[in-house]
């Protein structure tokens, strides 16, 4: 055995070895267990640069590639991917509740976003929605009172601060801009608005034909005119450039608003080019704008008689101006007092104002309209929303951060107080549209079907129909989810709520 793996197994020292440079023997004492020095061999660790000085940008890469961040930055980071998260929640719950027809103002110009939003994500799209109608901005704020104006105004706010997308963040500026316009010209003038408003029209006349980029150049102009030494009317200035920044804003809006009409083109082209065409020559928004009714108004406020000398016999009573779409409708004293005793009875907690009316399909002229006129019934429905925590948003939500709200149920109330055959209740039946049955489903993945409820009930009523959610129904007798179905009084009565699904944590 060689003596040196001898001497490695047993512990001993190396043997003498013979020195060639001095020609003589020397004992060389070293431990065998050490490691051995081999030139050729050896392996450089590269120096590891310092950290950067405070105040300098973290651009130094780790092993792995990524950025070494400090505390703040990845409190800023941590921050910014909460507020991505809110504001898709946002969309997404807009996005549910126009398509369900039950949507609010800002529903809708979040919804008018999704055609040119970049940052949406294509799973969250649905065929139909280039189908859907919706109201030009403009048009739509024109149609709010200063209640509804406020708290639109606040729901901008919110979409403003979230967003962080450079043309989706100009398009909410704008709207607050129109917004904060809008609810000024519904306040009372005093004799200084009185004076503003006689020079309205020249204002007009010299900021309406200019353009976006023509309008930026005379804020300018302006602006340096208000700084200078200059002896000048300060009050028309001023005037000139308030207005001049509401026009501004309307000219962002309009440019937004011709960025989605050519997305929403070229998305109807693929599908209809006939649509799309006449879809091309128009606008590209609905022509009316749909009627609101403030939700928050609607828990606390009753609404009071007004005077008989100035309401108009043959006018809708005041606050039911969205269920007035048909001339023939039932506005009779026994109708309205059903309704506001109903109306004052308020929204609960999770509940909304549904009036999602369908026209009703097949209906031909009843036998007895020669005898009775017939007239629409009135209503006051609400939708009850709440959250649905299957092991999706179990695994992706919490309550603080909540899901979407799902509908969960439905009251219907449904006045009937002129009913010719009294003896006979009013009846309803489900309709499921494509010769779908119950218990199966045609819809896309991520959404629910929906069928028909219609309403059926002798003259003088025609038959009134609602689209709701398709789910099975819960007919326990339970006080909080009971079932409901009850004609006294003239008022019909339909409660119900979808059997709830229990999920294991």
């Amino acid at each position: 055995m060689d003596p040196g793996r001898q001497a490695m197994i047993n512990g001993w020292k190396s043997p003498r070895k013979n020195d060639r440079a001095g020609g003589r023997d020397r004992d060389r004492e070293r431990d065998v267990m050490a490691p051995r020095f081999d030139a050729s061999t050896r392996i450089s660790k590269s120096s590891r640069q310092p950290p950067p000085k405070a105040g300098a940008s973290s651009t130094n890469s780790n092993p792995g590639g990524g950025k070494y961040l400090t505390q703040d930055e990845q409190s800023e980071l941590f921050v910014a991917d909460e507020d991505k998260f809110v504001l898709k929640q946002a969309k997404k719950k807009a996005d549910i509740r126009v398509r369900e027809r039950r949507a609010k103002p800002i529903d809708y110009l979040a919804f008018n976003l999704r055609f040119i939003d970049s940052d949406r994500d294509v799973f969250d799209d649905h065929d139909d929605d280039v189908e859907i109608s919706i109201p030009a901005p403009e048009a739509l704020l024109n149609g709010l009172n200063e209640a509804q104006l406020k708290e639109l105004d606040e729901d901008i706010r919110s979409y403003h601060t979230l967003e962080s997308n450079h043309r989706n963040k100009g398009y909410w500026t704008a709207l607050l801009a129109l917004c904060a316009d809008r609810r000024e010209k519904l306040k009372p003038q005093g004799p200084e608005g009185r004076a503003v408003t006689s020079v309205a029209s020249d204002v007009d006349r010299i900021l309406s034909p200019k353009t976006l980029e023509q309008l930026e150049a005379l804020e300018k102009q302006i602006k340096a005119k208000l700084q200078s030494n200059e002896p000048i009317d300060t009050d028309y200035w001023e005037q000139l450039l308030k207005s001049l920044l509401v026009y501004k804003a309307k000219g962002k809006l309009k440019s937004v608003c011709q960025d989605i009409k050519a997305a929403r083109v070229e998305m109807m082209r693929a599908r209809d080019p006939e649509r799309a065409k006449a879809l091309e020559e128009s606008d590209g928004f609905s022509s009316t704008a749909p009627a609101f009714a403030s939700s928050r108004l609607a828990k606390s406020a009753r609404p009071s008689a007004p005077s008989p000398s100035v309401q108009d016999s043959n006018a809708p009573p005041p606050g039911t101006a969205r269920f007035a779409s048909a001339g023939n409708e039932d506005f009779s004293q026994a109708t309205k007092a059903l309704y506001d005793r109903e109306v004052a009875r308020g929204v609960g907690e999770g509940e909304e104002i549904f009036a999602a009316e369908e026209e009703v399909e097949g209906s031909t002229k009843p036998q007895w309209a020669d005898k009775y006129r017939p007239r629409k019934p009135r209503y006051f429905n609400r939708v009850q929303m709440g959250y649905e925590w299957n092991k999706y948003n179990q695994t992706h939500y919490d309550h603080d951060n909540p899901p979407p709200k799902v509908v969960q149920g439905y009251k219907f109330n449904i006045f009937y107080p002129d009913l010719i055959n009294k003896e006979k209740a009013p009846t309803f039946k489900i309709i499921r549209e494509h010769g779908r049955r119950k218990g199966e489903s045609l819809a896309p993945a991520g959404s629910e079907d929906t069928c028909l409820i219609r309403f059926i009930a002798g003259p003088p009523y025609e038959d009134i129909a609602f689209r709701i959610v398709d789910r099975e129904w819960d007919y326990s007798a339970k006080k909080d989810r009971g079932f409901k179905s009850s004609f006294d009084k003239g008022i019909l009565q339909l409660h119900f709520q979808f059997k709830k699904i229990y999920y294991r944590k």
